[in-house]
């Protein structure tokens, strides 16, 4: 990791610490030195996971990615996924937050019953204000999705009006308008990022799954009970009083 740290290093443009820091970074998760799931312990890690992408360290049991065509599309669907899962995790916590706060009146914040508010009488204020979208058709929001979403997907893999796209996955052009890949280096990190975060935030919807159905209740309220009774509100205490 030395050699290869040292040789980043040497290529930094003098242009401050901020480069430095992200030069060392992008030598820390590339590379045959880059480090490895297990750190020290990770041993021989397998001859096709060369470092060359972005949350690659070395662990792939289960061989999915020998095949190169078949490793392309796991890693595509895997970034999409945390792409979704860290849309939905924050669309899960929002509701329950701003009504706890008094920003808002949600009625429902729970994250599985807030969209069924649609159907009631009154429809559905997104971020409880009436002056946002109301909406009373889940046929109207169900086409809109699709057709916005049906848009920006054929985009994403086939270019369009407002530029060619060389890379599905990190198409750029239109899909950064602050211009945050234009730098190589700070490109390579802020994709470590991505991935880290959003398969984080997989797990984290996969916890929200199953608090819902183990508690019915929110991740925040979850939360805040389990902070004031830690003993008594926990995952052991949970699990013993759902099987009984």
């Amino acid at each position: 990791m030395q050699t290869a740290l040292s040789r980043s290093i040497a290529a930094v443009r003098p242009s401050g610490r901020a480069t430095r820091q992200v030069t060392r970074a992008s030598a820390e998760f590339y590379g045959p030195d880059r480090v490895k799931f297990l750190g020290p312990f990770s041993g021989q890690t397998p001859s096709y996971l060369k470092g060359e992408y972005p949350g690659d360290y070395g662990w792939d049991t289960a061989g999915l990615s020998a095949d190169p065509e078949t490793f392309a599309r796991y890693r595509e669907l895997e970034v999409i996924h945390a792409r979704w899962a860290m849309l939905g995790a924050l669309g899960c916590v929002t509701p329950e937050l701003l009504q706890r706060n008094g920003t808002a009146n949600f009625g429902e914040a729970v994250w599985f019953k807030a969209g069924a508010q649609i159907f009631q009488d009154g429809g559905l204020d997104y971020l409880g204000n009436p002056s946002l979208v109301h909406a009373q058709s889940i046929v109207a929001i169900l086409l809109t999705q699709v057709v916005l979403m049906g848009l920006i997907e054929g985009y994403r893999v086939n270019g369009g009006p407002a530029g060619e796209v060389t890379d599905p996955l990190y198409p750029g052009e239109a899909f950064d308008p602050l211009g945050l890949a234009d730098d190589p280096d700070t490109f390579a990190e802020l994709k470590v990022k991505e991935i880290k975060n959003g398969r984080l935030a997989m797990f984290s919807m996969l916890g929200f799954f199953i608090q819902a159905i183990v508690t019915g209740k929110g991740p925040i309220e979850n939360l805040s009970d389990h902070l004031a009774s830690p003993s008594t509100t926990n995952f052991w205490v949970n699990s013993a009083s759902t099987l009984a």
